[in-house]
């Protein structure tokens, strides 16, 4: 993956890592950068040798880093040759005195790729200026080749620290268009089995959708693969991965697939695209706007409605103080939602919020496509990233995730109940009832009385089934979810506080979902 930057451009140690950071060091090919070598280079190039050695060096020591315990101030450390190095300087005097050869060797690999590229880049340059996806890809199209450099780790340094309490979950999304979204796909296989990842992966011709998670250092070195890679680096910003605590154990295993949509909308991106969305706010500016809003509450004939787009089993255990959740169960029923109650939004300002901002981005485009509203904004980065600096603020409870973690704290507010007693609770466990496997509410007390699935229909239905020598094995959808109303109504703009019987989940909105998982298992309505 080499750079078509030209090393005219500045000799920062960080920015050289940054456009050499994926050149292979390892070619067995390499010739020594002899004054016999500089002969050979023609005159432009023989001027840079001094420039790619440099280069070569910053990349060696970029290879030696590791991450620094959490303890230390510092970000990272260096390990080589079985030594740990707490500081630059000691790194790079290590490098200087025990590494010459390496370097040397390193160098003429730079000197030789930066010749080939500089040679060709005027000849690539039309071409990359009429499609800028192709950019690279048009010489170099194997997924490998696009794979980081891992030999420098262990694997038992990228598996170490999946644990909950040690790894890490991203959460990301990027719009784009993308002409060939199956070698997307491939790529992305490869690389999460590369780094010991699993998650769901969404890839379209409109973008890709992802929540993965492993160790804290293959989550580091998935964000900036994806941050270098010439299809999204100049979308994508380190701040569009939103972080939690998590890892490996999260999901069941990694599913990667190409779909017509990144989040699961049910209307084709040609009809409602991305390109058309609502007024992004930051986190500060939405907090602001809420804080307004909620101001106004007590006013009769408020302009501003404040509307949740995720599900009603996500905004049952957290929201906004004041919002209007749907109550519905599929992000594909949000449109029709928004059919049905057309004129609650006429001539009104509408705020969106949703867990990531993935939702929001062609949930907004859908409402402003209606042109009712006086105004549509939307959450960026969603709630994840509203949490990370308000905290406290004015979303109260748990945020639903779409893993088996079920929800994050950020707080200490408890906003929903345990549908058998009514006492405080927001733990989601799945129901009992095989056949049902729904996400219910229910507190330890009420567990203990066996109440342990999401309706006393589904409870009696249990114990039958266990009872029975024949018991069946496929899933059906529970009576209590079948009398929901698919889509209500709202007759006045009111909070949406979801009732019993609890969900199950939508897996596949904020957390991509790519086919039926077992303990998830999608109700029959398509």
């Amino acid at each position: 993956m080499p750079s078509f930057t030209s090393p005219d451009q500045g000799d920062d140690l960080d920015a050289c890592v940054l456009r050499f950071s994926d050149l292979d060091l390892k070619d067995t090919r390499l010739i020594n950068p002899s004054s016999s070598l500089k002969a050979e280079l023609d005159v432009c190039t023989k001027k840079k040798y001094s420039f790619a050695k440099k280069k070569a060096f910053a990349l060696f020591v970029k290879t030696k880093e590791i991450p620094a315990p959490s303890f230390e101030c510092k970000e990272k450390w260096w390990k080589c040759c079985q030594q740990l190095f707490r500081d630059q300087i000691s790194i790079h005097r290590h490098a200087a005195t025990q590494h010459a050869d390496e370097i040397c060797h390193q160098t003429a690999s730079v000197l030789k790729q930066l010749a080939v590229t500089l040679n060709t880049s005027k000849s690539l340059k039309s071409e990359v200026n009429r499609n800028p996806q192709k950019e690279y890809f048009i010489y170099n199209h194997e997924v490998s080749a696009w794979l980081p450099d891992l030999s420098c780790f262990s694997p038992d340094e990228l598996i170490s620290g999946q644990g909950s309490d040690e790894g890490e979950v991203l959460l990301y999304y990027c719009y784009r268009d993308l002409e060939d979204p199956h070698w997307v796909c491939a790529w992305q296989t490869a690389l999460c089995q590369h780094l010991y990842l699993t998650g769901k992966v969404r890839i379209a011709t409109e973008g890709i959708n992802g929540t993965v998670g492993g160790s804290k250092l293959a989550t580091r070195l998935y964000v900036e693969v994806m941050l270098s890679c010439p299809l999204f680096k100049d979308y994508m910003c380190k701040d569009d991965f939103k972080t939690s605590k998590g890892g490996a154990c999260c999901f069941p295993e990694l599913r990667v697939g190409v779909f017509e949509e990144i989040v699961p909308m049910g209307i084709s991106p040609n009809k409602i695209s991305y390109k058309k969305p609502g007024i992004h706010l930051s986190p500060g500016e939405f907090h602001k706007e809420v804080e307004k809003f909620l101001s106004q509450a007590n006013e009769e004939q408020s302009d501003t409605i404040l509307l949740d787009c995720r599900n009603f089993y996500e905004s049952k255990i957290g929201r906004f103080q004041g919002c209007l959740a749907p109550d519905i169960r599929k992000f594909s029923y949000f449109p029709s939602y928004i059919d049905k109650n057309l004129e609650l939004f006429r001539e009104k300002k509408v705020l969106m919020y949703c867990t990531g901002g993935i939702r929001c981005e062609r949930g907004s485009a859908y409402l402003k496509a209606k042109g009712v509203c006086k105004e549509v904004f939307q959450l960026k980065g969603g709630i994840h990233k509203y949490l990370e600096e308000f905290p406290n603020g004015f979303y109260k409870g748990k945020l639903f995730v779409f893993d088996e973690r079920y929800a994050l704290s950020y707080n200490s507010d408890i906003v929903s109940e345990c549908s058998y007693c009514g006492a405080p609770w927001d733990q989601y466990k799945l129901c009992s009832t095989p056949q049902c496997r729904q996400l219910i509410l229910t507190c330890p007390a009420c567990q203990r009385q066996g109440f342990t699935a999401c309706c006393v229909t589904c409870q009696d239905k249990g114990r039958r089934l266990a009872s029975s020598p024949t018991q069946s094995s496929f899933k059906e959808e529970c009576e209590c979810t079948a009398r929901r109303p698919r889509i209500p109504s709202e007759l006045t703009q009111q909070v949406r506080l979801p009732t019993s019987p609890e969900p199950q989940p939508d897996v596949g909105e904020d957390g991509p979902c790519l086919c039926e998982q077992q303990q998830f298992p999608r109700p029959s309505e398509s």
